[in-house]
Order: C-alpha cells, then sequence, then structure tokens
C-alpha cells in the first residue's frame, strides 16, 4: 500500500464520526491489490473511469447529490480537474491537495487550472517545494496555498519492540548477528535515486563488508537495480526484499535508514522512519530538508552523490553514540508529525469551508485565520453539526 492510498488508510478512520462522514471516491477501476481500502471498512466508491471521460463529471455529481457532500478534498490530476467543475456546479467548497513538486504541467492542465482556480477554496501542498509548484505550474493563486505537513500514526510506528522481538524479525529478513543493516522503505522509480544506494553499497562494502543493504518496495526500475548490484558484484550483501506488508517492524529490523531521494514532496515513510526512531541518512532532497535538520534528526549529503553517501554510512556505522543521538532526535521530530494532529487539522479547515464559503462566495478561507494549519497540536473544535466531505483522487 503505497503514497496516498495509505495515508487514506490511515486518516479517514481518524476523523471523529460523530461529526464528519468521510467517503472516499477513485475515478479508476476497482483496486484489485492484496490490501484495499475496503477492506479497512472505508466507504470507497470506483468511477471505473478513463483518464479523459467526460461522464466522470456526470458520475462524480450524481455521487455528491445523493450522499448530500459538503466539502470536496481533491488529489490529483483528474480528480482537481473533474472535482471543481463539479464543485462550482453544487457551490460546494472545493481543496485542492498537491504531493508533488514537479517543474511544469501538460498544456491541457494548465488550461483547466487557469480556468478552475476561482473555484478552488485553498491549495494544501506537502512541502514549500510543492507549494511552489501550486503556484508557478497549476496556477493556484499564492495566497490560496498552504503549506501542510503529513505524518505517520505515532501509535503504530512509534511502540517499543524487544529484543527476541527485533532478531526474529532481523532473521525473517535474512539478516545475520554480525550484520549492520542499512534499509530504505521506497518505490523503485527515478525520483528515489536508488541506484545511488547501490553504487554506495559497493564503496561501503569495500570498506566495511558486515554491511548489508535491504531496498523494500517494488516499481518498474527493479530489473536494472537488480542487474546494477550484480555488475558490481554485491551478491547477497545488496537485498531486494519486495513488497513488506508490515512497514514498523521493518524499520525496526535496520540499524540505519537511507533516503537516496532526487527529487521529493515529503515522503510518508521519512514520518515513518522518524516515529521508529531511525539513524538517518539522506540527500538534501527538497522535500526532505523541510523536515529533516542536517546534524540534529539526520546526515545529510548531496543528491546524486554515491560517494558522498557511502561516506556518511560508514561514519555512522563507526560511531555509535552520534547513531544514538540521532535517534533520540528523530524520535522527537516525529512528534510534530503525528497523522492525527493533520486530521484534527482538516476537521477545522472542512467545518470552516462548510460555514463560510458559500456565504462569502469562496473568500471564506481567505478572510479567516488559518495559522492552525501550519501549527502542531491536535485542537479539537467545537460544534456538533455532522460534515459530508469527500475525498477523489
Amino acid at each position: 500500500m503505497h503514497g496516498v492510498k495509505r495515508l487514506f488508510a490511515w486518516m479517514i478512520p481518524r476523523f471523529d464520526a460523530s461529526r464528519f462522514d468521510v467517503s472516499l471516491v477513485s475515478l479508476r477501476k476497482k483496486d484489485l491489490s492484496e490490501e484495499t481500502l475496503d477492506a479497512l471498512g472505508i466507504d470507497i466508491t470506483y468511477l471505473q473511469k478513463s483518464k479523459f471521460d467526460p461522464a466522470t463529471l456526470t458520475a462524480l455529481l450524481k455521487i455528491i447529490d445523493r450522499k448530500e457532500i459538503d466539502v470536496l478534498h481533491l488529489h490529483g490530476y483528474g480528480a482537481t480537474t473533474f472535482g471543481r467543475v463539479a464543485a462550482a456546479m453544487r457551490g460546494i467548497p472545493a481543496i485542492l491537495h498537491e504531493h508533488a513538486n514537479l517543474t511544469n504541467t501538460p498544456w491541457f492542465q494548465k488550461i483547466a487550472d487557469r480556468i478552475l482556480e476561482p473555484y478552488t477554496d485553498i491549495a494544501i501542498a506537502v512541502s514549500q517545494s510543492t507549494a511552489d509548484f501550486v503556484i508557478n505550474a497549476r496556477l493556484v493563486k499564492p495566497e490560496k496555498v498552504k503549506v501542510v505537513y503529513l505524518g505517520a500514526p505515532l501509535d503504530e510506528f512509534s511502540c517499543a519492540r524487544d529484543e527476541n522481538e527485533i532478531a526474529a524479525i532481523r532473521a525473517q529478513l535474512g539478516m545475520s548477528p554480525g550484520d549492520f543493516a542499512i534499509g530504505t522503505v521506497t518505490r523503485l522509480h527515478d525520483s528515489k535515486g536508488n541506484s545511488y544506494l547501490v553504487d554506495a553499497a559497493r564503496l561501503v562494502l569495500d570498506q566495511r563488508p558486515h554491511a548489508k543493504f535491504f531496498l523494500v518496495g517494488e516499481g518498474p526500475l527493479l530489473a536494472e537495480l537488480e542487474a546494477q548490484a550484480a555488475g558490481l558484484g554485491l551478491g547477497d550483501r545488496f537485498v531486494f526484499a519486495g513488497f513488506r506488508r508490515d512497514v514498523p517492524a521493518t524499520l525496526s529490523a535496520f540499524d540505519l535508514s537511507v533516503f537516496p531521494s532526487l527529487w521529493e514532496g515529503t515522503p510518508l515513510t521519512v514520518f515513518e522512519t522518524l516515529a521508529v526512531g531511525k539513524p538517518i541518512v539522506a540527500t538534501d532532497a527538497d522535500g526532505l530538508l523541510d523536515v529533516l535538520t542536517d546534524g540534529r534528526d539526520a546526515l545529510i549529503v548531496p543528491t546524486r552523490d554515491a560517494r558522498a553517501l557511502a561516506g556518511a554510512i560508514v561514519h555512522l556505522m563507526d560511531h555509535p553514540d552520534e547513531r544514538a543521538r540521532l535517534s533520540a532526535r528523530a524520535r522527537a521530530t516525529s512528534r510534530r508529525f503525528d497523522i492525527s494532529a493533520f486530521v484534527r487539522k482538516m476537521e477545522r479547515l472542512y467545518t470552516l469551508l462548510h460555514e463560510r464559503s458559500k456565504a462569502t462566495t469562496r473568500r471564506g478561507a481567505l478572510q479567516a485565520d488559518l495559522s492552525f494549519l501550519s501549527e502542531g497540536g491536535s485542537e479539537r473544535i467545537g460544534g456538533s453539526q455532522r460534515a459530508r466531505p469527500t475525498y477523489a483522487g
């Protein structure tokens, strides 16, 4: 379960069900993967529409009417396009939520974004670089764009594990007692920079042969990365572990976590790793720098620099006291990024939009004090009216 899908699995069950009736709409076909949102009891509807199918709008409007939706929270190009048209037609507030930090959009998306900007109550960006993308490429007015960091479920990821439990997990992953485990939980895509980790592994193993690397995840670059590792003679010291369902347990088995990313919004795995309390080596990819601080809760190296990545790994292998310090600081940092705090912010935002958007012709969010979106904590708001937001993606 990756990305936004995992985010929904964390978020939706954490809304106050006495006040918020949250449902999910997928524009595409039914999810046939092993782990589905349906199985978690989430109210999800699959429209089963193709990318540019105009019937998407009609289907979405029917759901809005049938469920009496009060707020649309939109993720992805298709959802933010059809969703804002639907919001305009039904006079309900729309939130554009962007997770990417690209530099441009297709020409047809620019046309849609320019036309639909007036029907965007607020845009949420997962990092500062993502906010720049929303303003410059997705053409949303700067005053509407707010950076709101996501997080991880701290109750799931920060629970303590005893030595026997960790030893059993390590054995299951193929670690020997003397191995120093260096791992990353990732997608095998260009943006994640995993080829640089493979190159760095060769440099590390030449100096510290007891190191063992674990690349956990799936993606289209698997065969290419496996060939690269084989060409460097990494053998069983570089393990392609594939999909792992229990991410908290997997992270607990690592001695050191690595993020070799080339560019990022803010990956959910960085929040997970902080919550588990692992020492981190990461690149200076912009989204990572929004969350991590060099020397405080991570060692930061330049992107696309396998030698620097290897140097930082070897340094932490040789300095257990520094690993312990980074680990403690990682746990402290994670407390700023609890997914439950994010949900409380969304509850406040939904209520504000529900009460003010229509009455102010979508100026309500801009007229309100939105400082709570950038604050920590999980303050609840008062009131008893039950709002019906829906997510589209």
